[in-house]
C-alpha cells in the first residue's frame, strides 16, 4: 500500500492549523454609558443609513457606535461586543462625534420609541481583541 496518500492529507491539516495561521483573541470588559440612536436623518451628520467607517447599517442588525477614546482601545471596525443586559452579539460599525467619551450608542433601525425607552444606562461591555504576547 502507499502510504502517501494517507500522509499528504494529515500533513495538509497540520499545516493549516499550525499555531501562527490560528488567530489568537482575548476578551476584555468596560464599564461604559450606553445610549441608544436609529437611522433617521435628524440623528446624523448625513445620510442616516451610512456609518463613519461607510457601512450600511440594516434595521434590525445589532450594530453599535463608540466613542473615539474607546476606538483607540480596541473597539474597531466589526469588533464583537457583548453588552450586560442584552442578548446576542453586537459589532462595532460606526464611531461617534469626538466629544463623547466612554460611551457607545446601540443602534436601534428606526424604532425611536425602543431607543428613548432604552434612555441611558451604565453598562458592562465584554469586547474581543486580538491577544497581545
Amino acid at each position: 500500500m502507499d502510504f502517501r496518500y494517507l500522509i499528504l492529507p494529515l500533513v495538509l491539516a497540520f499545516y493549516c492549523c499550525e499555531e501562527k495561521t490560528v488567530p489568537k483573541y482575548e476578551w476584555k470588559s468596560l464599564r461604559v454609558t450606553a445610549t441608544a440612536y436609529n437611522s433617521v436623518e435628524y440623528q446624523t451628520d448625513g445620510d442616516p443609513h451610512i456609518t463613519a467607517f461607510g457601512d450600511s447599517l440594516k434595521p434590525g442588525l445589532k450594530y453599535i457606535a463608540v466613542s473615539n477614546d474607546l476606538y483607540r482601545l480596541g473597539f474597531k471596525q466589526d469588533t464583537y461586543v457583548t453588552i450586560e443586559g442584552l442578548k446576542g452579539i453586537y459589532l462595532v460599525k460606526d464611531r461617534m462625534h469626538e466629544r463623547w467619551k466612554n460611551k457607545i450608542d446601540i443602534y436601534m433601525g428606526t424604532d425611536i420609541k425602543a431607543a428613548k425607552q432604552w434612555g441611558r444606562k451604565k453598562v458592562t461591555v465584554h469586547f474581543r481583541v486580538p491577544f497581545e504576547k
